[in-house]
């Protein structure tokens, strides 16, 4: 909603529903939570609508690599800072505003943080609508939109500049650069008009955080189909994970997790996962998938739980939350994130009414 507004006392809220529109991947938020309340504490940052900024230059910013080698190379907090103003110097055009090219997890922090390094608007926008692997799978790259140039920097201080490439070439280098350096890098894609974000962008995705974050809060002792419902989604199962099969691959990781519901009549939730929750089968049956938000999350605190992060024997219920209506709007954006995408072999599963709920689709000025 425009005009609204990131304070401080925001932030908890915000991590979690970041976390949320994760599905199981897209980094932890929650090791930045100081920061941001440190960054936020001079003043909340509004949340624009890209309408309101017309052809104002904006740059799409976030990290590229693994997540968890976060924990071991700590950023120093101006890799995406320094990747921005490579940018600048490359194009000779400075940025009015910044946006997450991935308004989830970790990418979502990063970005609000980033804005008040910069001192720059924040737009509420972003190129994924929910946590996605892949450069190729950005909304601007899907809609023809350019991906470069691409600057990044290494938290141990080279910078590296993308100048012509396409998507999936861009994916490619990318992951080289991080694989053979640092781990991780920050990034900042190229910069646009504003006003481009109404149309190859999904618009609203850190307002929908800060509601999801909200909603969770204000749970006390629900039921299982209580938290579902207070999250705009559908309860899939309730009960225990009695497997976990994980395997490398080329890219990333996978993971076969299996969940008996113990609820009456319950039967075994089977859910295919690579760095984010892709597809649940109940019984053999697919009954969701990407680009819908699957979460699993602990019993007790409905807090989310992680891909990596999830163990035999863990408590939890399984839900599915309406994804991105972007992707859904048609078949051919469609494929780039249904399971297909990622190499499994079913058509996509969403929820009847693939739009947000109207209850999360804003948070009040």
């Amino acid at each position: 909603m425009t005009g609204a507004r990131l304070a401080a006392s925001d932030v908890d809220a915000l991590v979690v529903g970041l976390m949320f529109l994760g599905s199981g991947g897209g980094g932890d938020p929650q090791p930045f939570r100081h920061a941001l309340r440190e960054a936020l504490a001079g003043a909340a940052v509004v949340l624009h609508d890209p309408a309101d900024l017309g052809d104002a230059p904006v740059v799409a910013v976030g990290m590229l690599g693994a997540t968890r080698v976060l924990t071991e190379k700590l950023p120093s907090g101006r890799e995406i800072t320094t990747a921005v103003r490579a940018l600048a110097r490359w194009t000779g055009v400075e940025p009015a505003a910044v946006m997450p090219y991935e308004a989830a997890g970790l990418n979502g922090a990063m970005a609000v943080a980033a804005a008040c390094e910069l001192d720059l608007p924040l737009v509420d926008a972003d190129l994924m609508g929910r946590a996605l692997p892949r450069l190729d799978q950005l909304t601007r790259a899907v809609a023809g939109g350019p991906v470069t140039p691409y600057a990044m920097a290494e938290p141990t201080g080279e910078i590296v500049l993308v100048d012509d490439a396409g998507p999936e070439a861009l994916e490619r280098l990318a992951r080289s650069v991080v694989a053979q350096g640092g781990g991780w890098a920050g990034g900042a894609l190229a910069p646009v008009p504003a006003r481009r974000a109404r149309t190859d962008a999904c618009v609203g995705t850190l307002a929908r955080a800060l509601c999801l974050g909200r909603a969770h809060a204000a749970l006390t002792r629900p039921t299982a189909d209580e938290v579902a419902a207070a999250l705009g989604g559908r309860l899939l199962a309730a009960g225990r994970t009695v497997e976990i099969a994980r395997q490398s691959s080329a890219s990333f990781g996978r993971a076969g997790i299996a969940v008996v519901d113990d609820r009456p009549a319950g039967g075994v939730l089977r859910i295919e996962a690579e760095n984010e929750y892709l597809l649940a089968l109940l019984d053999g049956e697919p009954v969701a998938s990407c680009p819908d938000l699957i979460c699993l999350l602990d019993r007790r605190t409905a807090a989310p739980i992680a891909v990596d992060g999830l163990r035999i024997g863990d408590d939890v219920l399984a839900v599915v939350l309406p994804g991105p209506p972007w992707w859904s709007a048609n078949a051919e954006r469609l494929r780039h994130v249904d399971p297909r995408a990622f190499g499994l072999d079913c058509d996509a599963v969403l929820l009847p009414d693939a739009a947000v709920s109207s209850d999360l689709a804003g948070i009040p000025a």
